[in-house]
Parts: C-alpha cells; structure tokens; sequence
C-alpha cells in the first residue's frame, strides 16, 4: 500500500482527484434575456445574418429590389419637369409591391419556425426559463420587425429623395408618417398570418406553399370577383368583398383612415363606417394567429 495522498494500491502513478461540481455565482440574466436573445436571433436570421451565404441571397435580394425600385421611383420622379410630388404614394408602395413581400414572408417564415419543430428543438427552449408566450411573441415581433424594415427603408428612400428634390415638405411628412404606419400594420398581419401557416407544418416546402396560398391565391380571387362586380355594376359589393384578402384588408384600412387611394376596380375604398369593420377584421385575424400559435406550441412544446 502506498501512503501517498490520493495514490491508489498498486500504483504510483494513479490518481482520484475530487473536483466536485461549482456551483455558479455569475449574474442570472434570466427569462427577459432569453426573450430578447431569440427575438434578436430570428430577426438576424430572417435575413440571412449568421448563416450560410446561400442562406443570405434571397432576402438580401429582395431587400435590394424593394430599394431599388423606391430609388428608381425617386429618379424619375424628380426628372419629370412637371411633378410636384412622388409619382407613387407612400401608401401604394407596399400594395404594388406585395408580391415581392410575400415572396419574403413566404420564405422567411418557415425558417423561423418549421426547422424547431422539424429537429424538435421546441422543447430544449422550454427547458430553459422561457415559456411559451416569450417563444411566440419574440417570433412574432422577429417576424413583424424584418416585414417593417423590408417594407418602411424603401419608404425612407422615398422620402428622403423627395426633400431633396424640394418638393413639399408638409405634404411629403405627412405622406411619409402615412405609409409607415401602413406597412407597420401590413407588418404585424402578414407576420401573424405567415407564422400561423408555417407552423401548421414541420416540413419547410409545405410551409412556403401555405404562406403562398393565403396571400396570393385569396388577392387573386378577390380582386377577380371585385372586378366582376365592379363590371356588371355592383359596386356596392365591392368593398365588402375586400374582407376576404390580407393586402385588401391593408388596402381599405388606410383608404379608410390614412386618406390614401384605393386599389379597388374604380378606386372607391371602403368609408369610414366599413372602415371600422375593416380594422376589426385585422386586429381579429392577428389576435387568433396569436392563440392558434400558442394552441400549437402547447402540443409541441411538452
């Protein structure tokens, strides 16, 4: 036997060390910093930040279309010897250029949520002190504020061409604070929409053919009945008919309380008190996306 401290019998050069486990006296950051780690993780990610090059060129790709476009908007418009404003409205913007949003919330989406569910990642979040409510609304908020910047830098573009080509300063704020408010709504819906859609899903390809689908196939349906409509002189019908699509929700609820101009066949939005109904109908669909996607991270999440 050896009567070396530590030495096991029988050998010289064996040894049990007793490290024992440290208890950690660090400062807890807590539930409010893993809220707001995940929200600043699924904004960068939305754009590619943090992942692979491959992952970056399609929204980064979208991102410049929407800001070349303004950019081209802005050129032409301060060429023309005539104008005295914007040949586009800061609200129309985001209504022109929907499809190049959906084509971003349709990709984008997915990512943020299908691949958790895919790996089954869900639940190693809630082992950590997060609940369920800080993992939705920090995807939704994540969501919202990429759709903000994708949809409110082409209207800085915008505007900050207008004041250098001198027009109006009152009339293009005014315009200016019009449109962000716009796509701050258009935001938060077709956030709420498109998580809703990708995560009814774990597989990524049916997630983006939902979000597709809800998007364009409902404006193209509306739109195509409103123009029958306006055709065989139904006009009274046609305001209503804008309750059953995304971007025509967005499209009566800034006619109706933002002074901008309609899309609708003949121009005529809806008035203030369809208006009302139009609003109730967004903050209705943005407050059920808001418990199917707790409803469905309840399941996932055990």
């Amino acid at each position: 036997m050896s009567t070396e401290t530590g030495t096991v019998a029988g050998s010289e050069s064996s040894r049990i060390h007793n490290i024992g486990y440290r208890s950690y006296d660090g400062r807890r950051l807590g539930r409010g910093y893993a809220r707001r780690s995940l929200y600043s993780q699924s904004l960068r990610g939305a754009f590619g930040l943090g992942r692979s090059a491959k992952s970056k060129v399609l929204p980064m790709l979208l991102f410049g279309v929407m800001c070349v476009i303004a950019a081209i908007i802005v050129a032409v418009s301060i060429n023309v010897p005539s104008a005295t404003k914007l040949l586009m409205d800061y609200t129309s913007f985001a209504i022109y250029l929907q499809a190049v949003i959906g084509l971003f919330l349709a990709a984008q989406a997915p990512q943020s949520v299908s691949r958790d569910l895919r790996f089954k990642s869900v639940p190693l979040y809630f082992s950590r002190p997060i609940e369920r409510v800080d993992y939705v609304v920090a995807k939704l908020a994540a969501m919202a504020s990429a759709l903000f910047v994708l949809t409110g830098t082409p209207l800085v573009i915008l505007y900050a061409g207008a004041l250098l080509g001198k027009f109006d300063f009152a009339d293009q704020t005014e315009g200016f604070v019009q449109g962000m408010i716009s796509v701050a709504l258009l935001s938060v819906l077709f956030s709420a929409l498109g998580l809703v859609m990708a995560a009814l899903t774990p597989r990524r390809g049916f997630g983006v053919a939902a979000v597709i689908a809800v998007l364009t196939i409902t404006y193209g349906a509306v739109s195509t009945v409103q123009a029958i409509a306006w055709q065989t002189g139904s006009g009274g019908a046609i305001e209503w008919l804008g309750l059953f699509s995304p971007i025509t929700l967005i499209d009566g609820v800034q006619t109706a309380f933002l002074g901008a101009d309609s899309a609708f066949p003949g121009g005529e939005g809806p008035g203030a008190g369809a208006g009302v109904v139009y609003l109730i109908v967004v903050l209705a669909l943005v407050a059920g996306s808001y418990a199917v996607l707790m409803r469905r991270y309840r399941r996932v999440g055990l």
